[in-house]
Order: C-alpha cells, then sequence, then structure tokens
C-alpha cells in the first residue's frame, strides 16, 4: 500500500522522519516542562502552607 515515490522518495521519506522527529521533541519537551512546572508550584505551595487535597 506504499505509494511509488520515484525519484522523490528520498525527500518525501526525508521530511516525514524530520517531521515525525520534531514532533515527538515537542512531546518530549511539553513533558519535560510540565513536570518543573508542577514540582515548581509544589514548592511554592508548600512555602505557602497549603496541602495536596
Amino acid at each position: 500500500m506504499i505509494p511509488d515515490l520515484g525519484k522523490y522518495a528520498t525527500a518525501v521519506l526525508g521530511s516525514y522522519a524530520a517531521s515525525i522527529l520534531l514532533i515527538l521533541l515537542l512531546v518530549a519537551l511539553s513533558v519535560l516542562r510540565g513536570r518543573r512546572v508542577k514540582r515548581q508550584l509544589a514548592e511554592v505551595e508548600a512555602r505557602q502552607g497549603k496541602t495536596n487535597v
């Protein structure tokens, strides 16, 4: 079911690979930032004497 890309196969497949890599990188960075923000929020709440309810 793979289409015949002819002489453009390298460019098209390379573009797909680059796009997938960039999407995975964005997801990873978002997860890491989310963890960091969650940790910082917990620290601020701890300083204010609040508990995790």
